[in-house]
């Protein structure tokens, strides 16, 4: 797993984690006080499962279509992480918990990273691809 180099980032702990009603917004609070609503979309297309990030920066796909995917499932891994699940049914993901921080603190760098990848990949958000 990356690090983000911030020992801030790993050592936060959620004290909360509540997927909203409609499934397209999970809520992590952390015992810091940080608190941050992500995005489904946003969360699938930065999933850290292999099919998605690869081995390797060379191998990182990135994955169009996604604009209306929501979150079917958030399930606990040992005490350290959450795996969801997503109505594409994609669930190999598993996000700790620093994981789920530095992408509340970056997501709109991530997200515009993202945004930058697709065009530049002739993807877009509504349209299924992977590229």
């Amino acid at each position: 797993m990356a690090s983000s180099g911030s020992p801030a980032v790993s050592a936060a702990w959620p004290v909360e984690i509540r997927l909203t009603r409609d499934r397209r917004l999970l809520h992590v609070s952390f015992d810091d006080g940080k608190a941050f609503d992500l995005t489904a979309e946003l969360l699938r297309v930065t999933s850290p499962s292999a099919e998605v990030q690869g081995h390797s920066e060379a191998e990182r796909k990135t994955v169009g279509g996604k604009r209306n995917v929501t979150i079917l499932s958030v399930d606990p891994v040992g005490n350290y992480a959450v795996r969801l699940g997503f109505d594409d049914m994609h669930a190999t993901g598993i996000y700790s918990w620093a994981f789920l921080r530095d992408l509340g603190v970056n997501a709109e760098r991530r997200f515009q990273n993202y945004l930058d990848d697709l065009g530049a990949k002739g993807l877009d958000r509504d349209k299924p691809g992977m590229r």
